[in-house]
């Protein structure tokens, strides 16, 4: 287990910012959103921009598709069929798997719920070859890739929070809050993934074994859209061409100093996710 500080961070470094137009600063996707949670996509959609990616697609229900192109004016909005309970109708399945194959990096799962569409739409992501993290309601949608022949170029990244780990796994909620590492380890191997245990301390795991610890942060980040946020965050590295377990180290650091930040100037509650990604700019290294 090794701290999450700036030691680890510079032993896996984000790549050089260069110059150029958007295209170089890569072309993210955020799949999310639904009827009743339409503001996780606008949260995530704003973290990956304030990550520094370049170019920006949203996929979301058709109903708050308008909505979220007005508050995101930076983004492509594409209104997807829409089912009855308010999530993504079967028949948008094969659009997402268009859209997919033409970014460098997906956000997926903010304000949707599991079930049989984000089953087959998770399938469609997993063959895809942009780099992926998976959050929230495509946690629960997910099936095991341990013994599976899939062969991806990266590894996906997936934002569970303890609930959701205990549901990757099949195990209680309890078992994995004692046991976090271990659990965020078997998670990594079952799923080939790099996977974060979320908590007031959180854990990044590798397949490999490697475990980083980071206990930063502050109360406040403990808030209604937070995790989309971090997810936005991670979403935007990985769109600039950081590897995955990189994306996810400086996205938990970013997220948590952020919070620290806020902390220090508004409080140590009371702060609103949407102000979050507004710190992260200034983050990063000069």
């Amino acid at each position: 287990m090794t701290p999450l500080d700036r030691t680890a961070l510079d032993t896996n470094p984000l790549p050089r910012v260069v110059d150029g137009d958007k295209e170089t600063k890569g072309r993210i996707l955020i799949i999310a959103g639904s009827r009743e949670v339409p503001g996780a996509a606008l949260l995530a959609a704003r973290a990956a921009m304030r990550a520094g990616a370049g170019t920006l697609r949203i996929a979301t229900v058709e109903s708050i598709a308008p909505h979220i192109g007005v508050a995101m004016p930076e983004a492509m909005v594409i209104g997807l069929p829409e089912h009855r309970d308010g999530g993504f109708a079967g028949s948008a399945v094969a659009r997402i798997g268009e859209l997919a194959a033409e970014a460098d990096a997906i956000v997926a799962g903010p304000g949707m719920s599991p079930g049989n569409t984000c089953e087959r739409i998770s399938g469609l992501l997993l063959a895809s070859p942009a780099s992926l993290a998976l959050d929230a309601g495509m946690l629960r949608s997910l099936q095991p890739l341990e013994k599976s022949e899939l062969d991806r170029r990266v590894m996906p990244i997936l934002l569970p929070h303890a609930g959701e780990l205990a549901d990757l796994l099949e195990v209680s909620e309890d078992r994995v809050d004692a046991e976090p590492i271990p659990s965020g380890h078997r998670a990594a191997q079952l799923y080939r993934s790099v996977v974060l245990v979320k908590g007031v301390t959180s854990h990044v795991v590798h397949p490999d074994g490697r475990a980083w610890t980071y206990s930063g942060g502050a109360p406040g980040l403990g808030v209604s859209g937070s995790g989309d946020v971090l997810a936005g965050v991670v979403g935007g590295l990985l769109s600039r061409g950081a590897e995955p377990l990189a994306a996810l180290l400086w996205g938990i650091w970013l997220h948590g100093e952020a919070g620290a930040a806020l902390a220090r100037s508004i409080g140590p509650i009371g702060f609103l996710a949407r102000e979050i990604a507004e710190q992260v700019p200034a983050l990063f290294p000069r």
